[in-house]
């Protein structure tokens, strides 16, 4: 009777247990499904990073040059860069002073690249601008104006001579005026030849003159600056490198000397009046290499 009993118990545990481990599991999927929607509804580019005044600078910086960086890497990067260098000093140093310094580098180091990345740009926009002014005059010869000419541009040119001048057209389709939207591309580039072309081009459409003559006679004249230019900075080179030799020469010879025989230098650091020659020595050396440095600099 008591077995009997028994498996009546454990035949309902198992019956009941039958019906209600579908209705668990149904539940389980139930609330997994909402929680995997609700999951997906978090749009996860919209969780934004704190901002930092200084990787708005360098987001701004970037996009000027065409580069894009989405703002939550350039954060994680400039924080990374930051406790990376610091790390990378306290470990060469041992001492919370290297840290500061890999700190202060990590600081100042995105300014310098970005600065290096625009003097590049700039250079390699003033290189491309004879080959630009070239299909400005043929395009105009063609029959083109002077948007459809600014399109071949766009389409022939590498970077970043085509993305300028592609910005230039999107906004004239935008309804900018295309003598202000010259005028954006002279803010944005700062080149000096550029200035030259946009003012000719803006007297030109002003007066009536003849564009594709006027790009002739740009061509040659940025060309023959160029080669100026070029002339210059080889002189510039070479009176700078004398400077450097010139500096190195009396460093070197007293070490020459120092090596083969310390004697010779007992008297220029124990002496006074040696003293006093040494102090003249090295303030003259000072002095001559600024005067070199700041003569091998020319403007042109």
């Amino acid at each position: 009777m008591l077995y009997l009993a028994l498996g009546f118990i454990f035949a309902s545990v198992g019956l009941v247990s039958y019906q209600l481990v579908p209705i668990c599991q149904n539940r389980l999927k139930g609330k997994m499904g909402k929680l995997r929607k609700a999951q997906s509804k978090v749009d996860m580019s919209k969780i934004r990073m704190p901002k930092v005044a200084a990787v708005d600078k360098i987001s701004k910086r970037l996009q000027a040059i065409f580069i894009e960086i989405p703002s939550q890497r350039l954060f994680q990067m400039y924080i990374g860069s930051l406790i990376g260098f610091s790390v990378l000093g306290l470990i060469f140093t041992r001492s919370i002073l290297g840290a500061g310094v890999g700190f202060s580098i990590a600081l100042i180091a995105p300014s310098i690249v970005i600065k290096q990345i625009e003097a590049k740009r700039k250079r390699d926009f003033t290189t491309q601008l004879v080959d630009t002014l070239m299909i400005f005059s043929s395009s105009l010869k063609a029959g083109l104006s002077l948007i459809q000419a600014m399109e071949e541009v766009v389409t022939e040119m590498p970077a970043p001579i085509s993305q300028e001048f592609s910005l230039v057209t999107r906004e004239n389709r935008m309804g900018v005026p295309l003598e202000e939207a010259l005028v954006h591309l002279k803010d944005r580039m700062q080149v000096e030849e550029l200035d030259l072309v946009i003012t000719a081009i803006l007297v030109a459409r002003e007066t009536g003159g003849n564009l594709t003559r006027t790009f002739s006679r740009l061509t040659s004249t940025i060309r023959e600056k160029s080669k100026l230019i070029g002339r210059v900075k080889s002189l510039c080179t070479q009176a700078m490198l004398q400077g450097y030799i010139m500096i190195m020469l009396p460093i070197a010879f007293a070490i020459m000397v120092f090596g083969f025989n310390p004697g010779f230098f007992t008297i220029m650091i124990e002496d006074k009046v040696g003293q006093a020659l040494l102090a003249y020595a090295i303030i003259s050396e000072i002095i001559g290499a600024f005067l070199i440095f700041k003569l091998s600099k020319i403007e042109v």
